[in-house]
């Protein structure tokens, strides 16, 4: 589009967080700034109102060239910057620009003397911008605001004292202190028995989060209620809440086919427009008895202002600016507007189990030994090998047995989707599921088939040793979010999973799936995936956590990542994040993504509409300049008034 393009989200930060609060210094400036952008406006408005009072009244002196430049001096305050804006894009070879149509529509009302309503819709155009422009920085502060939540400073403990540092000094593995009412600086574990913290600004999670000793805290959280210590896991600039905010800044970098479908329209549209009211000029001459030039160049004047495409061009990103807001709001990150449209097209649905559908909490309910192997002799085999996994299988084991000593391990090497081996004391050691046992010849009692939860075999130098049964359990809000999923239309449901496929099959008869497979290795899962996306017809979207989620969110037409529990891998390849781990954000999501589209369509058939509708009165001679402005500034305005609604709307 020539027209001038939005400016970008939210604006990098150049400069280093000295670690003071300059949020007052902020205050005045922006005070100050937005002050003298509407001097301009404001000075031709007085300079307006006065000439046209003196008009009005006949005074003898504004006659002739007083007059001119009276008008003259109203006119360039407003129209300076608009014609610098239109000879800067005609140096670089952009003609149709809405600059260019506003300068030659208004020049032109000086040329046969209509010199008010020259300056009126030059001034009402600077009105109609700074108005836009103002709806423009709040979407963009409103977003801001929710997600710039980095603390400044970091209170860490060092040589036997707590010193305060900025954040980006802090190394992994430092322990620091959160007071009351603070925000957690860094991504890290609680060293603390207890928290409580406000995730309203991470997730949209209004009810503070209880945290337990070494579980999971995240920078930006605010702590509710007592002195806490936590243990750093990651850089200031690795943190959870850094990459959200890399996230939203770069969310409209990649456009959707809306905005990217009117920007090329609008190339085409407006030189026809151009060209439209050259011919609204020149051509009656041939067919109009009483043809008088100066009253055709005058509706030709009003066609041109008409024709300027702010409308739109302000409130399709906007509108998006307003969804990808009121979704991040709600603790749901997209990657750029165009996933927000893919989203809503969404008719297949995929999904992992662990960590998606069930909380990816792990309780082991036994642990049953064979052979010579007695519990005692054979958990610290086990627990030096899962000590070296990341898995929230290896996860729970090691909390089991928290007080064993763990052995080391060497030679550990990673199977994927069947486990992990390894040396201990120089014994071979296999842990992991059923597959992995048949890789090693390894053979496995008859019961382990009837247990239906998930188990991790061990083998011990070609030997099978015994098991460990894991239980997990399904989210509160899984069963309701499918029942959500078939309201809105997505009626082809399927869980695919690494897990047995007789606990998949009894999650998913829980949760109502009638498509379910289990025991499924990554390359398996993406198998699956591309048969679906053979269908043309299909949309597929995957929800997933984990690292051998990946290669399917990837594949997938829409990605969708579980934030707060997922593996890093898992969030860096999907489209959308869901920062509060609950399946039901997802449908959050599609609403979301509906009601964004559903305005933006709406405006452009209200701006297009009314255009129309104008430029035929406009080229009849039925409109004035007055009409032109409304459909031109007026239509911008009520189309932002539109957009903004999304960011008002309550979406659970």
């Amino acid at each position: 589009m020539d027209a001038k393009s939005p400016p970008p989200l939210l604006k990098a930060e150049h400069s280093e967080d000295d670690g003071h609060d300059h949020s007052h210094d902020q205050t005045h400036s922006h005070s100050l700034d937005g002050w003298k952008a509407y001097l301009p406006a404001i000075i031709s408005f007085i300079l307006l109102i006065a000439g046209i009072i003196l008009d009005y009244f006949d005074v003898t002196f504004f006659k002739e060239w007083i007059r001119v430049v009276w008008y003259g001096v109203a006119y360039i305050p407003v129209g300076f910057p608009v014609i610098k804006e239109a000879i800067s894009a005609l140096s670089k070879g952009e003609v149709f620009t809405e600059f260019f149509l506003m300068s030659i529509a208004t020049i032109g009302a000086f040329a046969i003397g209509e010199y008010p309503e020259g300056v009126a819709v030059m001034l009402f155009y600077a009105v109609g911008e700074l108005f836009q422009s103002a709806a423009v920085r709040r979407a963009k502060d409103n977003i801001k605001a929710l997600l710039d939540v980095r603390p400044k400073i970091a209170s860490v403990f060092r040589n036997d004292s707590l010193v305060e540092v900025n954040p980006n000094t802090v190394n992994v593995g430092e322990s620091i202190q959160v007071k009351v009412g603070e925000k957690v600086p860094l991504d890290g574990v609680l060293l603390s028995e207890k928290a409580s913290l406000n995730t309203a600004a991470l997730t949209g999670e209004s009810k503070p989060q209880s945290i337990l000793q070494n579980e999971n805290v995240l920078a930006g959280s605010i702590n509710m209620e007592g002195v806490i210590e936590i243990k750093t896991t990651k850089l200031f600039n690795d943190s959870s809440v850094a990459k959200i905010l890399e996230l939203v800044q770069n969310a409209t970098s990649k456009k959707a086919k809306t905005e990217l479908l009117i920007r090329r329209l609008a190339k085409v549209y407006t030189p026809i427009v151009f060209y439209l009211a050259i011919a609204v000029c020149f051509l009656p001459y041939f067919f109009v008895e009483d043809y008088v030039f100066q009253d055709w160049l005058y509706r030709a004047l009003i066609f041109l202002v008409i024709s300027c495409p702010c409308a739109l061009v302000i409130s399709i990103p906007l509108g998006y600016f307003g969804g990808l807001g009121a979704a991040s709001k709600n603790g749901i990150l997209f990657k750029g507007a165009t996933y927000m449209d893919k989203l809503k097209e969404v008719n297949t649905m995929v999904m992992d189990k662990t960590g998606t559908v069930t909380k990816g909490v792990f309780k082991i309910s036994q642990i049953k030994t064979f052979g010579k192997w007695t519990e005692e002799s054979l958990v610290p085999l086990l627990l030096a090998i899962e000590s070296k996994s990341t898995h929230p299988i290896a996860k729970a084991i090691m909390e089991y047995q928290s007080g064993v000593p763990v052995k080391e391990a060497t030679e550990i090497k990673e199977i994927a989707g069947k486990g992990l081996t390894g040396l201990v004391e120089g014994k071979n050691v296999v842990v992991g599921n059923h597959k992995l046992m048949q890789q090693f010849n390894i053979n496995t009692p008859y019961e382990i088939e009837e247990i239906v939860e998930s188990n991790v075999l061990i083998g011990v130098d070609g030997e099978f040793a015994g098991f460990v049964t894991i239980a997990d359990e399904i989210k509160e809000d899984a069963k309701e979010t499918i029942e959500a999923f078939k309201r809105a239309g997505i009626n082809y449901i399927m869980m695919l999973s690494g897990d047995k496929n007789s606990i998949t099959q009894k999650v998913a008869t829980v949760l109502g799936i009638s498509i379910a497979k289990g025991g499924l290795l990554p390359e398996d899962k993406l198998n699956e995936v591309e048969l679906l996306k053979e269908d043309s017809k299909k949309t597929v979207a995957f929800i997933g956590d984990g690292i051998n989620d990946a290669p399917v969110l990837a594949a997938s037409d829409v990605g969708i990542a579980m934030g707060a529990m997922g593996s890093d891998v898992a969030i860096e390849t999907a489209d959308v994040i869901i920062q509060t781990d609950q399946p039901s954000k997802v449908v959050t999501g599609i609403k979301i993504a509906k009601s964004t589209q559903r305005i933006i369509w709406q405006n452009i058939f209200f701006a297009f509409g009314i255009k129309i509708i104008v430029l035929i009165l406009g080229a009849g001679g039925l409109a004035t300049m007055w009409e032109a402005v409304f459909a031109d500034v007026g239509v911008a305005l009520l189309a932002i008034l539109n957009a903004v609604r999304l960011q008002r709307m309550d979406w659970e």
